[in-house]
């Protein structure tokens, strides 16, 4: 793990390499991801069957084995434990409570004139939700997508995960039927989001796709944004953690690691003034290591993109992390409320040394799916928002139009678009003849 300190002189060096950590190279996957996308478009069902054949180690010979049944989901939530069906119900119930505080609202204004303005607010018709299941299965990620979605009110969601072996995970299976059993297809990669995308006959196409994946499934959005709206494109996880003297070291330790055993392209960033603090924080990490189940995922990410900065104060290291934008921001010091309104951009901000970051993995509330590699600056995490639309609502009464439009006219005149000015000229001259 590598330890950098302000003072040295190539820190800047090392610094603004530590700022391009979400650049994805994706020039050598586009075009594989562009012939994929292609293929689904133009064959649909028999293309995505044959991707699933050469990827996920089985072979579907008609599209009615796609589907998982509502009846195999709701065995697979029997099978649970029951602690475990628990657990998934309360994290369901505190995900929905939270989102729905953050449902924007229709609104009408009516001024003096008779003008009405407004806005309405409605989902889209249907949304698609991509789980990944590359390293581990993540049932939260189905809840995490899910359930905004239902909370925004879309009538269709639609997911789709692979399934290696076509044997789904109980957890999954579990998952979905206490979300109500949406319909769900094991389907994975570049080509589930080129079915959701298009459709395929079998798999209906869906006006917006939300969910984390590899750099094929990011690509793969990013390349049919505008065909379907997306959520954001997401590279590997982080945390960043602030710091002062008062953080335990085992605690820093044990949250960054709950990042680095994610992938081993995960970044774990803690950055503070106390240099102790920092080096017995490096070996803990260390002691920690070799007890964990995902030790090799979590050494490569570790060693490779792993990094502990030594500030020369705490207003340093908070102008650090700002430039840094993690996915995940966790505040260890002495009065972490302090330095909220110094932090200007994180995904999701951790307050305090009660607050590790899988708390907001699995059940705190907020969404889980959040901004990464710096997109933190101009992007925010999964909300409703994402399956809503907003129409601007437009009246004006025959007061209005005459009050408002000679300026109006003017502004379009003074545009040289000559029917825009008669659409409004006609009302005033009707509108004068009338009066």
């Amino acid at each position: 793990m590598e330890l950098l300190e302000t003072k040295s002189p190539d820190f800047q060096k090392k610094f603004q390499k530590l700022l391009q950590r979400g650049k994805m190279d994706i020039e050598g996957v586009e075009k594989i991801v562009r012939d994929i996308l292609k293929d689904v478009q133009t064959r649909g069902d028999r293309a995505v069957m044959e991707q699933i054949a050469k990827f996920d180690q089985w072979t579907p010979t008609t599209p009615k084995e796609l589907e998982i049944t509502p009846e195999e989901m709701e065995a697979g939530y029997y099978c649970l434990e029951p602690q475990l069906r628990e657990a998934l119900q309360i994290a369901k119930e505190r995900i929905e409570n939270y989102h729905r505080k953050q449902l924007p609202k229709s609104w009408l204004t009516f001024e003096e004139n008779g003008t009405i303005l407004g806005q309405k607010v409605t989902p889209v018709d249907r949304a698609g939700v991509y789980v990944p299941g590359g390293k581990a299965f993540y049932p939260s990620s189905l809840l995490m997508n899910v359930i905004p979605a239902q909370v925004a009110g879309v009538k269709e969601i639609i997911v789709t995960t692979p399934t290696i072996g076509n044997r789904p995970h109980p957890l999954l299976l579990g998952a979905l039927y206490l979300l109500g059993s949406p319909k769900t297809f094991k389907v994975g990669g570049a080509g589930a989001i080129g079915a959701l995308a298009y459709g395929t006959g079998t798999i209906p196409k869906v006006d917006v796709i939300s969910g984390p994946g590899n750099i094929f499934v990011a690509t793969a959005k990013k390349l049919v944004y505008g065909e379907v709206n997306i959520d954001m494109i997401a590279g590997p996880s982080e945390i960043g953690i602030i710091a002062d003297s008062s953080a335990r070291p085992d605690y820093l330790a044990i949250d960054l690691l709950s990042q680095a055993e994610h992938d081993e392209m995960a970044s774990s960033i803690l950055i503070t003034p106390d240099g102790e603090l920092a080096r017995r924080t490096i070996e803990e990490i260390y002691k920690i290591l070799p007890t964990l189940e995902r030790e090799e995922i979590a050494r490569k990410s570790i060693e490779n993109r792993g990094v502990v900065i030594v500030t020369q104060n705490l207003e340093e290291a908070i102008d650090l992390m700002n430039q840094i934008a993690p996915e995940h921001l966790e505040v260890m010091t002495s009065n972490p409320f302090q330095l909220l309104p110094k932090i200007r951009h994180a995904g999701a901000i951790f307050l305090g040394e009660n607050t590790p970051e899988p708390i907001g993995d699995y059940l705190a509330g907020p969404n889980h799916t959040l901004p990464t590699g710096g997109t933190a600056k101009f992007y925010s995490p999964l909300s409703p928002e994402v399956f809503l639309k907003k129409s601007s609502i437009i009246s004006f009464s025959s007061d209005a139009i005459s009050q408002l439009g000679e300026a109006c006219a003017l502004l379009a005149q003074a545009e040289e678009l000559t029917a825009h000015q008669r659409a409004v000229l006609t009302r005033l001259k009707e509108n004068k003849r009338e009066g």
